[in-house]
């Protein structure tokens, strides 16, 4: 069995870059709330090694969360993070006090000793930089541990207890504020705890495909695919996996960038050879959404007409007994929050919400142990192209939210479609798309007057936006040069009919969002 790492989650935001820098170094690793790991959970993972993540928390609270005593039984190495260093410390005979001198943000450790942690990273004597994020400190040690850094308002801020193989630290390893943390990660799990570093995706791929035959058995199973990496990557694995017993359900919402319609029922009916209705619904989305102008109302009309037509079609296939879903591991860890947030909300352009009950069918979930960039790996091993596995994310409304304010109609949608193909042409030209979180085009509910061949023209304005993220969260608008904007403002409007303004969106997220509806 694949070396495991797991993870107890005491409700840091970010405990999922522990998960992942933790895979990053070829182990697999699992998150788990505080509240859901019990000695059944312990026995069955059969972790090498365990990690307590930081959290919001105070252990000098009456209701304080703790790690079960059995993390400290099991004889396996147990890292502490931040509140993991703190409940360590508390629950194996130390103490932990409300420190007058709480640091958040980046601080500067001072190396005291070495230790198993630190090998080949930090040097006795050296001062490192950290990221700290805490209130509470730890008073005194428990029973077995040496203090191997400390800083100015943490004198205990990493501590190790070499024979049980116990290691804590008040720093957060696994931020990138912390230059050498994914190192002193890597040393716990594959210095410490022995793991061999030899997951890969190659490798899942494997095991997945496994347990995807062993629950359909010979079962039918359909997919709702948008051409999405999600839904493409899930529908490749699923062809691998069971062959003929697949059929995916494409709808063209009308919706859909330049060739891209062409490109999917291509790319899967063509070349992979899968089973693929394709339903050009154009008319019955243009018809539904009339003159709407409120974005959540195009949303949820749009949704709620995916699913009525995705079931039509999937009931003519005959019968299937399972529904493949795009679910990720983010959903799922949101899912099981520790603190008993909302269960993943079900978006209906992402995956089809409401339709396994509807029709009585079984969810498939191959991705729900992977992180986006993680998904992306396991389309490049399935061969999948670029084009598809290094897409920019698109919204499941499409270019429905990208002409805000006006009605929707075909002869718009078309205007957007070659404005927003330029647009990424130039990009991809110029060498930036890999650098972009996302950019397109917006067509805006806004007429001015031009001059064009000494006419007078009275067309649409085009916004141009692009931003740069790493989880979509927050985001920068994208610094182009002005040579590079008068280039693309000057193909678009000598190029597209219909437009004969340009301009370019520096709204930042906060305050802004990176779409316009």
């Amino acid at each position: 069995m694949t070396d495991r790492i797991l993870i107890i989650d005491f409700g840091s935001q970010v405990t999922q870059l522990i998960a992942r820098r933790v895979r990053e170094s070829g182990v697999y690793s699992e998150i788990h709330p505080f509240n859901a790991v019990d000695d059944a959970l312990l026995e069955s993972y059969a972790p090498k090694g365990i990690i307590l993540s930081g959290g919001p928390a105070s252990v000098t609270w009456d209701d304080a969360p703790s790690a079960p005593k059995k993390v400290f039984e099991m004889g396996i190495p147990v890292l502490g993070i931040c509140y993991g260093q703190q409940t360590m410390m508390e629950q194996l005979g130390g103490k932990v006090e409300t420190s007058d001198h709480q640091e958040f943000g980046r601080a500067i450790v001072d190396i005291k000793e070495d230790c198993a942690l630190f090998h080949g990273v930090w040097n006795v004597g050296t001062q490192e930089q950290v990221w700290m994020s805490h209130g509470d400190r730890v008073g005194k040690l428990a029973p077995g541990f040496r203090v191997v850094a400390t800083s100015e308002g943490a004198p205990y801020a990493a501590v190790a207890n070499d024979e049980k193989r116990f290691y804590a630290v008040q720093f957060h390893p696994e931020v990138v504020h912390t230059p050498h943390g994914a190192q002193l990660l890597k040393n716990f799990t594959h210095g410490v705890a022995g793991c061999s570093g030899d997951w890969t995706m190659a490798a899942f791929k494997d095991q997945e495909i496994a347990k995807i035959r062993e629950q359909v058995g010979d079962g039918k199973v359909i997919c709702g695919l948008s051409g999405g990496v999600d839904s493409s990557v899930v529908a490749v694995l699923l062809h691998e996996a069971i062959g003929e017993q697949l059929t995916c359900v494409f709808v063209d919402t009308g919706f859909m960038r330049m060739g891209e319609a062409e490109q999917v029922v291509t790319l899967f009916r063509d070349h992979y050879n899968i089973q693929l209705i394709h339903v050009d619904a154009s008319e019955k989305f243009f018809t539904a959404l009339g003159d709407e102008f409120d974005p959540e109302k195009k949303r949820k009309t749009i949704g709620g007409l995916f699913i009525d037509i995705f079931e039509e079609e999937a009931n003519k296939v005959g019968g299937a007994d399972f529904l493949a879903q795009g679910t990720l591991y983010p959903d799922v860890i949101e899912s099981v929050s520790f603190t008993g947030g909302p269960s993943v909300t079900i978006k209906s352009h992402h995956n089809v919400g409401g339709l396994p009950e509807r029709m009585n069918m079984k969810l498939v979930e191959p991705l729900r142990e992977l992180f986006k960039d993680e998904v992306r790996d396991l389309g490049r091993e399935l061969g999948l192209p670029d084009t598809f596995v290094d897409r920019h994310p698109f919204p499941g409304p499409g270019l429905a939210i990208r002409i805000p304010g006006q009605p929707l109609t075909p002869e718009k949608c078309d205007i957007l479609r070659k404005a927003d193909a330029i647009y990424l042409d130039e990009i991809r030209k110029a060498g930036l798309y890999d650098e972009i979180w996302q950019a397109f085009a917006v067509l805006l509910p806004v007429r001015t007057v031009g001059v064009m061949g000494d006419a007078r023209t009275y067309d649409f304005v085009c916004a141009l936006r692009a931003v740069t993220s790493t989880d979509g969260m927050t985001a920068d608008y994208y610094h182009f040069d002005h040579e590079f904007l008068g280039r693309v403002s000057n193909r678009i409007i000598n190029e597209v009919r219909g437009i004969n303004r340009v301009v370019y969106d520096c709204t930042s997220k906060p305050p802004g969002t990176i779409e316009w509806e």
